[in-house]
Formats: structure tokens, C-alpha cells, sequence
């Protein structure tokens, strides 16, 4: 098997130096013409490639991102993935991508190594267990920004983009009610999740300005599993008086909570109703989707950390941006019936 062509190779089969070859192949004027032509023309034909290491050791830089979310299977983040890789690749970035699968111990391990392997940043949607931030502050000692997306810190003191959950729970809640609804469940991710406490929290304000008994025996929460779902469908059917209809955190929640549902003898779009988050493309395809769903645009999101990160990364040391806290608006997509 024959070696990988080296400079030293090149200088040694021209009778010149190191330098000279280092010099030629970057096309630097103090060359002249015809060393340089000889140079790259030897360099062709021997199959010569440029040690990334080397360059990457020298810009101080590995024009790596580091992705870290939850799980890539879902649709969402999937859409998201594609955003940032977009966005990378028009800058020459590659992209590292770690599944922490909703563990702790997983999303530590993973930002562990992507911090030894030296990305230049990472982009994060924390998993739904995160409370502590400290593995995250221990990047600043290396001079590797990060920004969170979809699921993310509560304090503003972080670079973040993510759904604007108020505005969207909003047109959800506003959407039931006009449909006559005044019993409306929630099925929320657990307590924990900054996203929990917002949908909540708008869900009150909007029974308080139409005037309504606030029942807070109507809001349920799970832990995103189809157990988990089917505990909190269970505990808001068990009710005196159950929720005519229902606000789901994301659409395999609300799915999940119609077989649940169906199990019960109990007719989606007929004896209940969901709305929920995520407007999946799947549900264009369901015998009995959701009424409707609130899309929250990942890609734009995804498009949007790489964005501030890459302004993070190429800022210098000393002039490094104010932390950005970008929300992006909903919008309600009805679904056929």
C-alpha cells in the first residue's frame, strides 16, 4: 500500500525546501511562476492533499459545529438538523450531531467529547430532565460559544431561539374557545420544562380575560412516553366534568392520547377534540388527525441558532455580542376532517 504523498515527499523529488513547497501551494508571491507551476503540477499527480489538522491547528479553528439533541427520529428536529446543516455548509462548516435520547448523563457525555474534539461551537435543545446549566459554563473556559434551541434555559442570559410558546398557545386556546369549548384540557410535558410552565401560564391568562373559571385539576402533565400519555388522558377522563377538549404539548402526545381515547370507546372530533404542537406531516395522512395543529417551524429555528453561533464564532474574544434571545412566532394549521 503506498503512502499518502506528503510536502516533504514533493520538496524532496524537486530538490527544494519544505518552506518553498508550503509557500508554492498557498500561491504566495514571494514564489515565482514557474517553481510554483512545477510545485502544484507534482502535487497532482502524486494525489497531494492538505493536512486539515495542521491548517486547523494553525487558524485555530476546525470548522466543526457540534448539534446535541434529544432524539433525530422526530420530524422536528430532523427539520431543524436540516436548517443548521444548510446554513453550515454555505459557511464550510461541517456539523457533529449527538442524540442524548432525553438522558442527563448522555447529554454530558456527548458535550464532553465534542468540547475534546474541539467544535467550534455547539447548538443545543436540551434534554427534558436538564436542570443544572454547569456542564454548559465550562465551555466558556475553552472559547466555545453555544446556542440553545426549541428547548431551552429559562434565564436570558444565553444565546437562544425558540417557538414563542405564549403566542402560540394563545391562538390554540382562542381557537378551541371559538369553537365553543370552555373545558379544555392540557396534556404538558413534565414540570420542569421552561415550555411547560409558558403553556400553562398563557392558558390562565386567556381563561382570566374571557372571564372563566380557572381549573387547574384540567392541566396534566407526562413524560412524553405513550404510558406517560395515556396516565394523563386517564386523569383528565376521570373528572367530574371532563375537558370537551384537549391541548396536547406535540403531536405524538396527541396521538398518542387519541388511541388512548379510542381504547375508551371515546370518538375523536366527535366526543373530544386536540389541538397540539408540531403540525407533522404525518398528519396529513390520519383516517382522524388532530383538529389542529400549531407549526413551529423548525427549520427556521435550526437556520437561525447556526446563524448566531457562526456570528458568535467569527466575533473576536473581546467583542464578543450580547446574548440573543430570538422567539419565533406559531402559526394554526387546521387539518382536514
Amino acid at each position: 500500500m503506498s503512502k499518502v504523498p506528503t510536502i516533504k515527499e514533493i520538496a524532496k523529488q524537486l530538490k527544494i525546501s519544505v518552506s518553498t513547497v508550503s509557500r508554492a501551494l498557498h500561491d504566495h508571491p514571494s514564489i515565482g511562476l514557474r517553481t510554483k507551476t512545477r510545485v502544484q503540477e507534482l502535487a497532482r499527480e502524486l494525489g497531494y492533499e492538505p493536512n486539515q489538522t495542521a491548517i486547523f491547528f494553525k487558524q485555530r479553528k476546525t470548522f466543526t459545529i457540534g448539534v446535541i439533541l434529544p432524539y433525530l427520529i422526530e420530524d422536528f428536529f430532523a427539520g431543524a438538523i436540516s436548517g443548521i446543516e444548510e446554513l453550515a455548509m454555505q459557511h464550510k462548516y461541517n456539523v457533529l450531531i449527538g442524540q442524548s435520547q432525553d438522558n442527563v448523563e448522555r447529554e454530558i457525555a456527548i458535550l464532553t467529547a465534542m468540547k475534546n474534539q474541539r467544535v467550534d461551537g455547539i447548538i443545543v435543545s436540551l434534554s427534558k430532565h436538564t436542570k443544572n446549566l454547569d456542564h454548559f459554563a465550562v465551555l466558556e473556559k475553552y472559547g466555545i460559544p453555544v446556542v440553545f434551541f426549541d428547548r431551552v434555559p429559562a434565564s436570558n442570559a444565553y444565546n437562544k431561539v425558540a417557538f414563542n410558546m405564549p403566542q402560540g398557545t394563545h391562538q390554540a386556546i382562542t381557537y378551541l374557545m371559538e369553537k365553543g369549548h370552555r373545558r379544555i384540557g392540557i396534556i404538558n410535558g413534565p414540570k420542569e420544562m421552561k415550555s411547560s410552565k409558558e403553556r400553562t401560564d398563557t392558558y390562565m391568562e386567556v381563561l382570566q380575560k374571557k372571564r372563566l373559571k380557572i381549573d387547574l385539576t384540567l392541566v396534566a402533565y407526562c413524560n412524553l412516553t405513550r404510558e406517560g400519555t395515556a396516565e394523563a388522558m386517564e386523569s383528565l377522563l376521570s373528572l367530574k366534568q371532563p375537558p370537551t377538549a384537549v391541548l396536547a404539548i406535540n403531536d405524538y402526545v396527541a396521538l398518542d392520547a387519541i388511541q388512548y381515547c379510542k381504547s375508551k370507546k371515546i370518538k375523536n372530533n366527535k366526543d373530544i377534540f386536540f389541538v397540539s404542537y408540531a403540525n407533522l406531516p404525518i398528519t396529513n395522512y390520519l383516517e382522524s388527525p388532530p383538529m389542529a395543529s400549531i407549526e413551529q417551524y423548525p427549520r427556521k429555528q435550526g437556520i437561525k441558532a447556526a446563524e448566531i453561533l457562526l456570528q458568535l464564532i467569527e466575533a473576536p474574544e473581546d467583542q464578543q455580542p450580547a446574548p440573543q434571545n430570538i422567539l419565533i412566532d406559531g402559526e394554526l394549521v387546521e387539518h382536514k376532517r
